[in-house]
């Protein structure tokens, strides 16, 4: 003797039923593409971030100064190897033509501001002269370029 359900008038009817014609809205929202593009991006902005820096090779001098916040033009930068050559960004120059090569980029650039980096191997009067040179060339805005976490001169450690 089983015992049924048995659906009357008074129950409704239409439990069982399935509506014809109209699906239900999906209510969800599917963040997996979302994620997946977000990956990609993360991946090429980590491989592309090591490439925007110089590509000239210096160690640089470790102080406790705070970094100088960056412009909307792209910096020039000069740079003076531990052999003592010199670059203007990228491009490894002569001593000679330094003056002229500066004379010729501060008539095409609205900012006076220049960033040297020297390394810090080499005698601080190669530093001082490149520094005259910039002087001369129409760059008083001289920024010296260090690494962050070197000692002060309280004793602290950056």
């Amino acid at each position: 003797m089983g015992a049924n359900v048995q659906q009357g008038a008074a129950s409704g009817g239409r439990r069982g039923k399935r509506r014809k014609g109209r699906a239900k809205p999906m209510s969800e929202i599917n963040v997996t593409p979302f994620v997946d593009v977000m990956l990609v991006l993360l991946i090429i902005f980590m491989v592309a971030a090591p490439l925007l820096t110089v590509g000239v090779p210096v160690e640089l001098p470790k102080t406790a100064a705070e970094a100088l916040p960056t412009e909307a033009e792209e910096p020039l930068t000069i740079t003076v190897q531990a052999d003592g050559q010199l670059s203007i960004q990228n491009t490894e120059i002569a001593d000679a033509d330094l003056i002229g090569r500066l004379r010729a980029v501060a008539a095409e650039r609205a900012d006076d501001k220049v960033f040297l980096r020297a390394d810090g191997s080499i005698p601080y009067e190669r530093v001082v002269q490149v520094m005259g040179a910039l002087n001369r060339g129409g760059f008083s805005n001289i920024g010296l370029v260090t690494d962050t976490g070197g000692p002060a001169l309280d004793g602290s450690d950056g």
